[in-house]
């Protein structure tokens, strides 16, 4: 079993930056995938960012490549979410997830595991 605990959302606006946390329980913490999504009202949850396990290699969407990072520290079983020059799309609240398998890392599906969320809000 995995728990995820997201925090570091808030209201910041055009242009500032913010920085997600996503805390996780689990010894295997170092070996799986974790991702960020993003789930605006009334739209779809969508891809923002994934890292993988052993490797660290990194994924973004083409709407924050540029803008935002992504990072992990094994030693804290945390992932970070880098969040530079925020726009007002960019409003949503945002999930990190956690899997193991090797589907493809940008499908919601792929995950087994969720935090409850945290919210960003992007003023203009």
């Amino acid at each position: 079993q995995v728990q995820l605990v997201e925090s570091g959302g808030g209201l910041v606006q055009a242009g500032g930056s913010l920085k997600l946390s996503c805390a996780a329980s689990g010894r295997t913490f170092s070996s799986r995938r974790i991702g960020w999504f993003r789930q605006a009202p009334g739209k779809e949850r969508e891809f923002v960012a994934a890292i993988t396990g052993n490797s660290g290699s990194t994924f973004y969407s083409d709407s924050v490549k540029g803008r935002f990072t992504i990072s992990k520290d094994n030693a804290k079983n945390t992932v970070y979410l880098q969040m530079n020059n925020l726009k007002p799309e960019d409003t949503a609240v945002y999930y990190c997830a956690a899997t193991s398998g090797l589907s493809n890392l940008r499908v919601p599906g792929a995950y087994d595991y969720w935090g409850q969320g945290t919210q960003v809000t992007v003023s203009s």
